[in-house]
């Protein structure tokens, strides 16, 4: 039986530039690596209008249940100004105990330590009693429209069930152990345009200024109060993101005046609910104003949380044991897949630090992975007791 080593595959891994949503061939790669325990291996491409087809993988040995899956992402953001590196971002590096590169904690060598993880397990368990998976994605970073989300709709599709899934991301701020992710605020984005009448700077009589009626309801959806947050979340927000008039003129009132913001929402809220109410307030704004408006909005899943069931509160335990801190449970930060999969099952969110996560220089240090792995093995041992 071959034993994967965390540190090696997490190099492997990062070696592969795949800048979402570009896979550069780490899927295949984590594949062949996968068959080589006994996985069965299905590389699942998927493709719309939207955007570039996308490489999966689900990958599955055994055949019994309980199935406990590890879900992840090859896909990285980009590295930003390579003259800011220490390093090359995809040649990774060790200095000081810490493996530097793209992807080092978010999240490729979480892929690396569960890979391990299991491989140290089937070769003392050979024939253990249920099924292990992988649900691997590449369109995590980006629009997210043919990664996870269509992986679960295909799963459904072939009734294939998972009854425990571990989502390793990095959900630790600052030390491995601290943080235990149960659930996720929501995430809803909107581009609104507002169109007016163009005209001459000198005669604003005869126009109608559409940067006057953005700034109104810009104003008018930042003094919203969504709410205070509650004992499992923290207060939902609104930011704009961007504002753009495109007028290089001086001497020109624009037609069409842009801004786009995203909501991050908690259980007081949901998709629907909240197009209804922005909706409304710009509606209102721009009869007033007399100006045409469009507003499209790309929601990216509600919010959720899961109940800390046996299986979460053991990993709470054997998290506890292996770095002696005792995790707190939290719904903090972005989205993340595990939106999409608690759809289908459970789910428990843990990985590495995020500190340096889409950063310059990011990584991850060394005894961090050996802890992680693990973990991880100490979970699937326990689970199939």
């Amino acid at each position: 039986m071959t034993i994967i080593n965390e540190l090696q595959l997490s190099k492997d891994l990062i070696r592969f530039p795949s800048v979402t949503p570009k896979d550069a061939g780490a899927i295949s790669f984590l594949s062949k690596k996968l068959k080589k325990l006994g996985f069965n291996c299905k590389i699942l491409e998927f493709k719309d209008k939207r955007s570039k087809p996308i490489k999966n993988l689900y990958a599955k040995i055994g055949k019994k249940r309980p199935n406990l899956c590890y879900a992840g992402h090859t896909d990285v953001v980009p590295p930003g100004n390579l003259k800011d590196w220490t390093v090359n971002p995809f040649k990774p590096l060790i200095k000081n105990n810490y493996l530097i590169g793209r992807g080092a904690n978010d999240m490729k060598s979480s892929i690396a330590c569960f890979a391990a993880a299991v491989s140290k397990f089937l070769k003392k368990s050979k024939k253990f009693n249920g099924s292990i998976s992988f649900l691997i994605t590449g369109d995590e970073e980006g629009y997210a429209i043919n990664g996870t989300k269509k992986v679960v709709d295909y799963l459904k599709r072939k009734k294939e069930k998972i009854d425990f899934c571990i989502v390793g991301e990095p959900t630790n701020p600052k030390k491995l152990g601290e943080m235990i992710k149960i659930g996720r605020r929501g995430s809803l984005s909107g581009k609104i345009e507002i169109t007016g009448v163009q005209g001459h700077i000198a005669y604003p009589h005869l126009s109608n200024n559409p940067i006057n009626t953005l700034v109104s309801i810009c104003k008018r959806l930042k003094e919203i109060k969504l709410d205070k947050g509650n004992k499992n979340f923290q207060p939902s927000n609104l930011e704009f993101t961007s504002i753009n008039v495109d007028n290089k003129a001086h001497n020109v009132i624009p037609a069409r005046a842009k801004a786009q913001f995203n909501i991050r929402y908690n259980n007081f809220h949901n998709a629907n609910s909240l197009k209804r109410k922005i909706s409304s307030l710009i509606k209102n704004i721009c009869k007033k104003k007399n100006c045409n408006y469009k507003i499209d909005y790309m929601a990216n899943g509600d919010s959720f949380l899961t109940k800390p069931e046996k299986n979460i509160l053991m990993a709470k335990k054997i998290i506890k044991k292996i770095t002696k801190i005792n995790p707190k449970f939290s719904t903090t930060g972005g989205t993340s897949d595990a939106r999409f999969i608690r759809k289908i099952a459970p789910c428990v969110e843990f990985g590495l630090v995020n500190k340096t996560m889409h950063r310059v220089d990011e990584c991850v240090s060394i005894s961090d992975l050996k802890k992680l792995t693990k973990i991880y093995n100490y979970f699937l041992v326990e689970y199939f007791k």
